[in-house]
């Protein structure tokens, strides 16, 4: 499963820019459909690794039902006729940009840890670096690369100036998963910062605590050793009278 990530990753990545040829031109280039096979062939092949694996497949495997949805779905997104003129096969293609987008987060879960707040940051950079790319090629009035950027950082944080604005089928869709991730990617690096402050107040405090235990144990071993002291000293004193 972890040699097989990277690769299924890749692969359900190059299905994004084929979603969008298919939008923007009538006849899709050769590679959009290979796109959606190479994806669809790659998480087959994790299943049957995964299958492959298991000791006894009847009674322990346990595939992602994600994953043999995706399968399925990605052959038929690479069967189906153009977006531009099928509404069904559109949508079904719209569906598969939503579960491989779900498929990609999840399996990337391992990064987004409560540590990881280093990891989030880049992530987040290079998300809106390449949702700005995204806006720059199917967006007409984004004419810049700058202008790109902008687009996907007003989208992503739901700001909305109004200066440019998503015009054309392919980017109002593109739109939709720019704010998706922005909800997600950004509400993450805010409470990871958050939690970074809120880990380094902790951390001051419990300092404080264990100096003030360590100085209260410090003054009752003296405390005790005075104690002994007495007591031997008394004990000898009795020893003496005797």
């Amino acid at each position: 499963e972890q040699f097989w990530r990277w690769p299924v990753l890749l692969a359900l990545a190059g299905t994004v820019p084929a979603f969008y040829v298919e939008l923007l031109r009538a006849a899709p280039p050769a590679w959009a459909t290979a796109a959606y096979l190479l994806a669809a062939a790659a998480v087959c092949v994790a299943l049957l690794h995964a299958a492959w694996r298991c000791p006894r497949p009847s009674h322990h495997l346990q595939a992602n039902p994600l994953d043999i949805v995706l399968a399925v779905g990605l052959l038929l997104a690479a069967v189906a006729p153009p977006s531009s003129g099928s509404t069904a096969a559109l949508l079904l293609r719209l569906v598969m940009a939503l579960l491989t987008l779900v498929r990609m987060v999840w399996a990337l879960r391992h990064l987004l840890t409560r540590g990881g707040l280093t990891y989030m940051l880049a992530s987040a950079t290079a998300l809106l670096a390449l949702c700005g790319a995204g806006f720059w090629w199917l967006e007409p009035r984004a004419t810049t690369l700058g202008d790109g950027l902008w687009l996907a950082f007003t989208t992503a944080a739901t700001v909305g100036y109004g200066d440019i604005v998503p015009s054309t089928p392919a980017s109002k869709i593109f739109s939709v998963f720019v704010v998706m991730l922005g909800f997600g990617v950004l509400s993450l690096v805010t409470a990871a910062i958050a939690t970074r402050w809120i880990e380094t107040e902790e951390r001051i405090i419990e300092r404080e605590i264990l100096r003030s235990l360590h100085s209260e144990m410090t003054a009752l071993k003296q405390e005790i050793a005075a104690l002994r002291r007495e007591v031997v000293q008394s004990q000898g004193g009795v020893d003496r009278a005797e």
